[in-house]
């Protein structure tokens, strides 16, 4: 029995692919995916179909699946002038982060589907964790989207909000725990300037950071075993214009 830990696949369905044939899901294993599995590639409705299929899977709340709940309950009504005037102030402010965040191709997929599929797309994003504590090999994680936004060592978990836990991105010159190490996704390792290899898997201070940048020109997407260390990596992403 084995644990992975991916994140931000961000619609790269035939990386996503790849990463489970690389590290053999068995179905005593467990795969838990830090969030952002939708937007920006072109496949995340088809990505997070599969993964609801997946019993062996955990799915931990990013930034874009918060940003997809505020706005695809709209996209299940009828379009009526009652409808479109709901449609405003804080609603389409909500709207239109999201279209800066790339959710082009999630609304082309989710519109493509029957009701009743919608419907339990919703429901199956609504049910994502927030955080995850897990214990392999007698050391202990911390799983989270982004990372922990205001921390202070006396701070419990209840008490981060949630934006704090899948915007605010860490600093990982500072250490959270020293007992604890905290794996998190939504920065890509490219932009992290004290990363000797951006585009991999970057540890520093009990920090482990396993967003790869799958959507990105050059990116991966990346898998990490808790009970080994080992690293796994998906085909880099072909040239294309970066979001």
């Amino acid at each position: 029995m084995a644990t992975y830990v991916t994140s931000d696949i961000h619609g790269e369905y035939d990386m996503f692919l790849e990463i489970l044939e690389k590290i053999d899901l068995k179905d005593e294993d467990t795969l838990y995916i830090l969030g952002d599995v939708l937007d920006r590639g072109p496949k995340p409705i088809t990505a997070l179909l599969k993964i609801m299929e997946m019993k062996n899977a955990v799915c931990i709340v990013g930034n874009h699946e918060v940003m997809a709940l505020k706005c695809l309950g709209f996209l299940l009504k009828e379009i009526t002038e009652v409808t479109l005037d709901e449609f405003k102030g804080e609603k389409l402010e909500d709207l239109l982060t999201w279209m800066i965040n790339g959710c082009q191709t999630t609304i082309d997929e989710f519109a493509k589907l029957s009701l009743e599929d919608k419907q339990r797309v919703i429901d199956f994003l609504r049910e994502f964790e927030v955080y995850e504590w897990v214990t392999a090999e007698d050391s202990r994680y911390l799983l989270v989207h982004a990372g922990l936004g205001g921390f202070r060592p006396d701070k419990d978990m209840e008490e981060y909000s949630l934006d704090e836990l899948v915007w605010e991105r860490p600093d990982y010159d500072t250490g959270y725990f020293d007992d604890i190490q905290v794996i998190t996704g939504h920065t890509p390792t490219q932009l992290i300037d004290s990363n000797p290899r951006p585009g991999f898997i970057y540890r520093k201070n009990n920090h482990i950071a396993i967003d790869c940048g799958s959507y990105r020109t050059g990116g991966r997407l990346a898998a990490i075993c808790l009970e080994t260390g080992e690293e796994f990596y998906s085909s880099e992403k072909a040239p294309r214009d970066d979001f």
